[in-house]
């Protein structure tokens, strides 16, 4: 096993936990709650990595993606609704990530901002246009490493690491910070924003893309343990940054600008720099993959071929609605939406789907007959129910708590 094979789990990790949404709400949670949110990260990280590595698990032993999963389990009708819904938030998503792309290069280059997201919806096109799969996923995934200049900046600017750690147990916000029904939101934001739906579509899509079978099982466990817990690491970096650098300041960083302001605080110019990199690959790989993930919703659902290992004219329907997603991105981001705000609903949106995509995996994959030998563990079969339980309970609060605090702000 090489560096590369581990690339899918990276790339999804990055994509998923660390999008533009993840890079403001993530400090922006630390600025408001300090430490006391970490141990939402660490409940998240292991549900994401449970589900990625059941959905991959699926996917190598039947080749059966996540959607065909969700289309098998309910349906035409119903799952024609989750294929609405979930595309509908890929969309949104992918409109943040280039409305995110083009802050980068505008701060780069200092040019206007409608011609950057041209610039962006342009470099994505021809990206997932012309390279295979595996190149998609290395080149976003690895170069998506540079954004661990947060976990030095963490530890450069010098926390209390005793409050880091007591962070990690549930707790209540201490006095003189938001109350309660803003510290639900941000709960709710930050699992919802973890366990994102496109992430297991890409992840459950790629392990075919790569060709899994039954003997990459061991490197399915392990893309989806390194990944998904590189990811839920850095996502603590920034709530470390966010607390560090932003609270003792009372200053809230609702803006992409201050994330990198985050880095650059603590290690100056060369923190600046690697910021700006790895926010670039990191927002760019969730385009991609919010892209794709739209692209195989719509032919897994109706049953066609798909894939980047085809060429384009073989599998039209695909290649349609992936390039569909980022031109309709661009169009929602020229049409002068804030990329910050346009992820939050969408984060927030895509937990109402939550439940109906991570559904048929558990029960696919905690079917002996189907599974046989590879079924789900005792151990995986519990935590599996229970994650799915918290899944529903966080789907019934998302909405009323976005409305009741006015998206985190009450």
């Amino acid at each position: 096993m090489n560096i590369g094979e581990l690339a899918l789990g990276i790339m999804t990790a990055l994509g998923g936990f660390v999008d533009i949404g993840e890079l403001v709400f993530a400090i922006e949670a630390g600025a408001k709650f300090g430490f006391a949110l970490l141990w939402v990260v660490v409940l998240g990280t292991v549900g994401i990595a449970i589900f990625g590595e059941m959905s991959g698990r699926i996917a190598a032993v039947l080749k059966k993606p996540a959607f065909e999963a969700v289309r098998d389990r309910f349906g035409f009708g119903p799952s024609l609704g989750v294929l609405v819904a979930s595309n509908l938030v890929n969309i949104l998503t992918c409109a943040a990530e280039v409305g995110g792309l083009a802050i980068i290069l505008q701060l780069v280059f200092g040019a206007n901002y409608r011609l950057m997201l041209l610039a962006a919806a342009g470099l994505l096109l021809l990206t997932v246009f012309l390279l295979p799969f595996r190149w998609i996923e290395r080149v976003f995934g690895l170069a998506g490493l540079t954004l661990l200049v947060y976990a030095v900046a963490a530890v450069k600017a010098g926390p209390d690491w005793g409050d880091v750690a007591r962070g990690l147990v549930p707790q209540l916000p201490a006095p003189g910070m938001p109350g309660l029904p803003v510290y639900a939101y941000y709960i709710v934001g930050l699992l919802s924003s973890i366990l994102m739906p496109y992430e297991i579509y890409f992840y459950s899509s790629g392990g075919i893309e790569d060709k899994w079978t039954p003997k990459d099982l061991p490197v399915n466990k392990l893309t989806a343990g390194v990944g998904f817990t590189l990811g839920g690491l850095l996502t603590m970096a920034l709530i470390v940054v966010g607390a560090a650098v932003f609270l003792p300041q009372q200053v809230d960083p609702q803006r992409l600008s201050s994330v990198v302001m985050g880095a650059s605080v603590p290690l100056g110019h060369v923190g600046f720099l690697f910021a700006l990199a790895g926010i670039f690959f990191a927002v760019g790989g969730a385009a991609v993959e919010t892209a794709l993930s739209a692209g195989y919703n719509v032919a897994q659902f109706f049953g066609l071929p798909w894939g980047k290992s085809h060429q384009a004219r073989e599998v039209p329907l695909f290649t349609v609605c992936w390039m569909a997603a980022i031109v309709l991105g661009t169009a929602i981001a020229m049409g002068g939406a804030n990329p910050i705000q346009v992820v939050e609903y969408s984060v927030i949106f895509a937990v109402v789907v939550l439940p109906f995509t991570y559904y048929p995996i558990l029960k696919l994959a905690d079917d002996r007959d189907v599974m046989g030998r590879h079924v789900n563990s005792p151990v995986i079969r519990v935590l599996g129910w229970a994650y799915f339980a918290l899944i529903c309970a966080v789907a019934l609060a998302a909405i009323p708590l976005l409305i009741a605090t006015h998206m985190g702000q009450a």
